[in-house]
């Protein structure tokens, strides 16, 4: 066999396949977190896979440029793009398809769960093939909406089993703040959010001092890369910033309610407050937040304020909002539903038999049917037990675990 044709069955680097048992269990997670946001009130929408390029890459989507693949429509000729985000996908339903008089002034709550594919892989997941799952809120700029949102990450990720996390909280609005009274150009002022990002401390310094700043403003922005912890550093953070503008105490304060909002619903969850927390920081416009696992470097799920989204369909709407990859959480969880061993049963037109086969599958018992003749072992078939026939009928034995 040549070698080409022995690849074949090979996918591409970061495609991945979900196979047995894995594949159900995924499947049940999905159910009982989808239900977890359907009793809070959130509707389901299943955007389109792919969607021309001109309406894909508007507004926030405009970052995910690099991570789309692009394709001619043989149809129109016009380039279209798969779904790298749903995110932007359910920004423009809420803007544009849901927009009529009766709702446009109304708070709407949108989830959604879908595949995704990445030109590469980066951010929540390594794989180019996540399984997105998330929820947004849309039309309402309160601080209640975004304590709603975190609180929701925060039960996404107890229902799969992930009770020891960490919440990073952050809001770009101080950064915003301080960068608005310079004179710093936007290349000047992304090597610095980069800095901060990254928390280059050394780096940062060097190059605050070959920036046209005063010498006051200079330690401000040094001082974002230093104030991150529990929720004393706001007031730290306030005593610093008490000269500067208005919107930056109030992005303080706005940070400050949230976290002790979902640190009263969630008190054993450890919430760290970082000024220089600025993922999204593109098309975040306010408060923003991640999710971490003890152990894992990357964010298991992420999320933010990104107000104003629905401006390029002509309906500017609030919005806030979160999402994670729902193969990652399944992995991490290591409380994943146990893969169902099912009741082996005989080959057998008897009716009795039948009947049995069908009230046990009505009582959401997993019967298969032996196609082997009985030569096959029943665990080979996955299965822990048999439908056997005795003087009371046909009953099931074995002991089921």
């Amino acid at each position: 066999m040549s070698s080409h044709l022995s690849n074949r069955w090979l996918l591409p680097d970061g495609v991945q396949e979900t196979l047995p048992p894995d594949a159900q269990a995924v499947e049940l997670l999905r159910r009982k977190i989808l239900q977890t946001y359907h009793l809070a009130g959130y509707d389901l929408v299943m955007p389109a896979m792919i969607e021309y390029m001109d309406s894909l890459l508007t507004g926030t989507a405009q970052s995910l440029d690099t991570k789309t693949f692009a394709l001619v429509d043989q149809l129109s000729g016009k380039q279209m793009g798969v779904r790298s985000d749903m995110t932007p996908q359910v920004a423009r339903i809420d803007a544009h398809l849901l927009a009529d008089d009766l709702r446009k002034n109304r708070v709407t709550r949108l989830c959604y769960c879908g595949h995704l594919l990445h030109a590469k892989a980066e951010g929540i997941s390594s794989s180019r093939t996540p399984l997105q799952i998330g929820a947004e809120i849309f039309g309402i700029d309160s601080i209640a909406a975004d304590i709603e949102v975190v609180c929701l990450m925060i039960e996404t990720l107890h229902t799969a089993g992930l009770d020891t996390i960490s919440i990073d909280i952050g809001h770009v609005g101080i950064f915003r703040s301080l960068v608005r009274d310079t004179s710093l150009d936007p290349d000047q002022e992304n090597r610095l959010f980069d800095m901060l990002q990254r928390k280059s401390i050394p780096e940062l310094q060097e190059y605050l001092q070959h920036l046209p700043l005063q010498e006051p403003i200079r330690k401000q922005f040094f001082q974002l890369a230093l104030l991150n912890g529990d929720i004393s550093i706001i007031q730290q953070a306030r005593e610093e910033y008490a000269n500067a503008a208005d919107d930056l105490t109030a992005s303080l304060n706005h940070m400050e309610s949230v976290v002790k909002a979902v640190q009263a619903r969630f008190p054993v969850t450890l919430i760290h407050c970082d000024l220089s927390e600025l993922r999204g920081y593109s098309y975040h416009t306010g408060l923003v937040f991640a999710a971490f696992l003890p152990g894992h470097g990357r964010e298991i799920a992420r999320g933010g304020r990104y107000d104003d989204v629905g401006s390029v369909f002509g309906n500017a709407r609030p919005a806030t909002g979160f999402s994670a990859d729902l193969l990652t959480l399944y992995h991490l969880s290591g409380a994943a539903d146990a893969f169902e061993a099912g009741i082996l049963a005989p080959d057998n037109d008897d009716p009795e038999l039948q009947k049995t086969i069908k009230a046990l599958r009505k009582d959401k018992q997993r019967v298969i049917v032996d196609l082997t003749g009985g030569k096959g072992r029943p665990e080979d078939q996955h299965c822990n037990r048999r439908l056997v026939h005795g003087p009371d009928g046909w009953v099931v034995e074995g002991s089921g675990r």
